[in-house]
């Protein structure tokens, strides 16, 4: 029986908008590089604070992909 391998990195999205968006940032941008993108987990959310108002969303995310040889 063949089994698979797959790789898992980090990623940080941001955006100004919302934790969704900046998610999906990170997935679609490693998406262009990335051949065969697999599961995407957001493991933490933050946001970055200028005078006293949210100015900036970030999304920390383990994606993986299959590794090939």
């Amino acid at each position: 029986m063949a089994g698979s391998t797959y790789k898992i990195i980090e990623l940080v999205g941001t955006s100004d908008q919302s934790w969704e968006e900046a998610a999906k940032t990170a997935v679609e941008t490693a998406g262009e590089s990335l051949k065969d993108l697999r599961i995407a987990e957001v493991t933490k959310l933050d946001m970055t604070i200028e005078g006293g108002k949210v100015v900036m969303f970030r999304a920390r995310v383990n994606v993986s992909f299959k590794y090939v040889r």
